[in-house]
């Protein structure tokens, strides 16, 4: 199922959404892979534990990030594809942030994990038929499908590389 079978479009979620292109979830999670959206890894690599400003996090608390936030978005579409109508929580990224030891690891380590995350959230997707994956649920106080949620995943990884282009990259030069 492509993007433009969302419905409806979640409120707050739309802005990860928006930055995939309208294909299939399933070519969307091939296009967007770990490896092609952070293919700048010697840069990222380059980078270190500096930050663009006083509080902010690292490249490697933001790739921890993304892969805690797609362990989060697919126990969520886990849940609503499974006809489990419980209201789901949003979660605190920067408790979470603060007790991982992201900063203790390498760009090369967190990258292997993604591309595992990411095959996990692969075949889950995979083995949804059409209702499966059209079932939604509340979390963090939007309705949101098992769908949308597979585009939220790739669309927020994309978001924050965007932000390393954005903010980080300049600090090599």
């Amino acid at each position: 199922m492509k993007k433009s079978n969302i419905e409806p479009m979640p409120a707050f979620f739309d802005r990860y959404i928006n930055l995939v292109e309208d294909i299939d979830i399933a070519e969307a999670f091939s296009k967007y892979s770990p490896e092609k959206i952070y293919e700048a890894t010697d840069k990222l690599t380059a980078l270190g534990d500096q930050a663009y400003a006083p509080a902010k996090w690292t490249v490697k608390d933001i790739l921890q990030h993304v892969i805690d936030n797609e362990r989060i978005m697919s126990y969520r579409a886990l849940r609503f594809s499974r006809n489990d109508n419980t209201v789901l929580p949003g979660y605190e990224e920067e408790l979470l942030a603060a007790n991982t030891m992201a900063n203790e690891r390498t760009v090369a380590d967190l990258m292997e994990e993604f591309s595992f995350v990411r095959k996990s959230t692969e075949l889950l997707f995979k083995n949804m038929d059409n209702e499966m994956i059209l079932r939604s649920g509340i979390a963090y106080k939007s309705e949101i499908s098992a769908l949308a949620l597979g585009f939220v995943i790739i669309g927020h990884a994309i978001h924050h590389m965007n932000i390393i282009q954005e903010r980080y990259f300049p600090l090599l030069k």
